[in-house]
Order: structure tokens, then sequence, then C-alpha cells
């Protein structure tokens, strides 16, 4: 499968992105603060006696109070960067806590954070890097309910999220509140940044105005990404920030700049606003936040939806079959990459794209139950409608995928 940034490119469509220069320039988001203490002065020396900065940029950044949402892979580079630049007030959304598999990328955190609230690992940070930093943490899921509140708090968002749902709901807050607000994604090699500011430009729906398909394009979780490509992007995003806080240089605003890490290549698009956008165009018909983004971003195709009522088994229930000796046929749909890092015994690997495609049909036993599998039960649902469409009309899939088996079956097998 194409990775996520490829696959982000080719459904925003022609319409909306084309190559070309689009540059403006806007004024400072803030004002000034009072003075810079001694002790900032030494601090920010280097940003001083850069003319287009100076004290008065550096007081403009004391001044600033910017939220980044998400303390993960984009989010540990970005207030780390933001912190050392002397943003006066950082606030942290974020609910999760510090896991294992997180330090490869996310190097806010440490092994000492492993089960700790990622917000309050992050600010421990924060602290150790700068304190005459503000830290303010909100340890909680950004939701409809809350989002409006927090935003209003703050001169500047940066977008640290990693799934679809929150990023058309901090677009949408955004929007209505009038903040801007910098945005980035990262998938595998490949990386995007944009400054999206509907008073002055484009906002993320002009850009992508609906979701991708359910399933189209995997989460970083499902196709990994490489660790150092999160400094790459999450630098930039603060490198936007400064700009846009102190008023200098020219803002990715209707801009959208494609890094290839792998070409070590940098393209920008040209993004325009969309006079036909729901949210910020001429005659917006999205003028409230949404009531379910989760629904409106479909994790699972409706097909998936309906094939899995009445046709899903759990790990513990999987396991039961295997020790009766029940004739299934289990498949694991993920990617071979996976595979290799944990597997369910027994389980033939299939990617789910090529059941998807129909190409895998033939290799499918007509004589045996299927059952299938992949990571945590999204991708095998898919797959499953697939197979149910063919005529596999008693095949199931297992709840939670291989993590549930993990959990519940064989501990000593490596989690990812």
């Amino acid at each position: 499968m194409a990775d996520r940034g490829r696959c982000e490119r080719q459904w925003a469509g022609s319409p909306s992105a084309d190559p070309g220069e689009s540059t403006v320039s806007l004024p400072p988001l803030v004002e000034p603060a009072a003075e810079l203490t001694v002790d900032e002065i030494r601090r920010y020396s280097r940003h001083l006696i850069i003319p287009d900065v100076g004290v008065e940029g550096q007081k403009r950044l004391k001044n600033a109070r910017v939220l980044c949402v998400g303390a993960g892979g984009l989010g540990s580079p970005a207030l780390m960067y933001l912190a050392a630049a002397g943003v006066g007030t950082l606030g942290i959304i974020d609910f999760d806590t510090v896991d294992e598999s997180n330090l490869q990328r996310q190097i806010i955190h440490g092994v000492s954070d492993v089960g700790r609230s990622k917000a309050e690992s992050a600010a421990a940070s924060i602290r150790e890097i700068n304190p005459l930093v503000n830290v303010e943490i909100h340890n909680t899921a950004l939701d409809r309910e809350n989002v409006r509140d927090i935003f209003s708090r703050y001169d500047l968002i940066v977008d640290g999220t990693d799934n679809f749902a929150t990023r058309y709901m901090v677009n949408d807050a955004a929007v209505l509140l009038g903040k801007p607000y910098v945005w980035g994604s990262i998938y595998r090699f490949d990386g995007q940044a944009s400054v999206f500011w509907a008073e002055h430009g484009p906002c993320y729906r002009c850009l992508y105005p609906e979701p991708p398909p359910p399933g189209m394009v995997p989460s970083c979780a499902e196709g990994g990404v490489l660790g150092v490509l999160c400094a790459s992007i999450g630098s930039i995003q603060v490198n936007e920030a400064i700009k846009l806080l102190a008023g200098i240089g020219e803002p990715l605003v209707g801009r959208l700049m494609v890094y290839d890490a792998l070409e070590m290549s940098y393209r920008k698009i040209k993004v325009r606003k969309d006079p036909n956008c729901v949210l910020c165009g001429e005659n917006p018909t999205v003028t409230d936040l949404l009531e379910d983004y989760e629904d409106f971003c479909g994790a699972v195709s409706v097909e998936a939806q309906e094939a899995v009522v009445d046709a899903t088994i759990t790990a513990l229930e999987l396991k039961e079959w295997q020790d009766a000796g029940k004739d299934i046929f289990l498949v694991d749909v993920r990617e071979p990459a996976e595979y290799e890092i944990v597997r369910i015994p027994g389980a033939t690997l299939i990617p789910k794209g090529e059941i998807i495609s129909g190409e895998a049909l033939a290799k499918l036993p007509q004589d045996r139950q299927i059952v299938l599998h992949c990571k945590s039960g999204v991708r095998s649902a898919e797959a499953l409608a697939a197979l149910k469409a063919a005529g596999f009309r008693d095949s199931v899939h297992v709840q939670g995928g291989v993590l549930s088996w993990i959990k519940q079956i064989d501990p000593s097998l490596p989690a990812y």
C-alpha cells in the first residue's frame, strides 16, 4: 500500500492543490511583553542578535500562548523547541500514557516515563529545558465539549495529532474561533506541513474536503514511521509558529510543504482557499462543530460494519477453536514486516490488499471456515467484508487482532 503522505496527496485531488508559489506576509500574532529580564537576555542572546527577531521579536515570543495538541511524535520536538525558543506559555493536551514503543520517536519522554501521563512527562522535560516557560497541562482527550474552551485560551495551535477525526475537529474549532494553527503529518518516510488560517488563506477542509475512505490511509501504528522524520516535520512546525508569533518571514499559509526523507527532497504545493468550502467558504454550511467526528471520518466502512455483525470472535474463542481441533483457516491480513515482528500460531500471511483486490481469493480454501485477524481488528473487518462479498459467507474475524491475542493468550509475545 502507498504510504500515508502519498495517499493523502492522491486523495486530495487536483482542484484544491497545485504546484506553484503563493506567499503571504502577516503582521505579528501577539503584542510584545513589557521587557526581558537579565536571565532571559542571557538565555536568548542568539535570537536577540538576529535582526529579524531581535529584542522585539523575543518579547513577542515571551508574551505568546501556544497550545500543542498531542505530546507524541510531532509534539515532542515541537514542545522542546518551542520551550527552548522562549514561548512564554505552552499548553499541552494529551490523555495518553507513555509506552515503550513511543520511545523510538517521541524524544520528549524517557525510559523512566513509561506508564506516566504523556502531558505530565512532557511538562517535566520542558521545565528542564527552560524553567522560564509557564506550562499548562490538559491531561484529557480533546473533544467537542472542551475544544472551544481550551483553544480560546491560546494565540496559536500546533497540531500534532495522528488521526483524521481529531484533525478535522482541530481545524473546525480553529476556524470557528478565528485561530491560526500549524499542521503536520508524518508516515513512514514522508512528511507534510502547512499553516491553516481561514482569515488569511485556506483551512484544512479546503485541501481535504472529505476524509479518505476508511482503510485507505493506514495509521502510523499500522504502517510505521521513521523516528527522525518527527524531528524534521516538528521543527518545521516550530519554525512556522515562530514566524507567525513574531511577524517575520513568509509563513506556509496557502502552501503545503511536502518532504520525502528517502529522496531528501522538499517541494511546495500551492493550496487555494476554496470559495465553496463548507466551513470557510463564501456560503458555509458547517457553522458549528460536528456531533461526531469519528462517525464523519469512519474508522471502518459501512460494508465492514455490516460484515462483522454475528461474524466476530474473541482471541479466547480462537484459542478454544484451535485447542479443540476445529478445521479453520487462520489468515493474518497484516503486512509482511508486521508478520515478522509477532504472529498468532498457525496463521497464514495474506495481506489485506491482496484480499480486497481479489488476487488472493484463489488461495483460500472453500471447504474450511476462514478466520481473519490483523493488529487490532480494523483491517480484518475490511477484509471480511470483501470475503463475504466474494461468497465466503461463514468467514469471521478476531476482535482486537493480534494485540488481543497477546493480552489474553500469550503475554510473552511482543506488542508493537
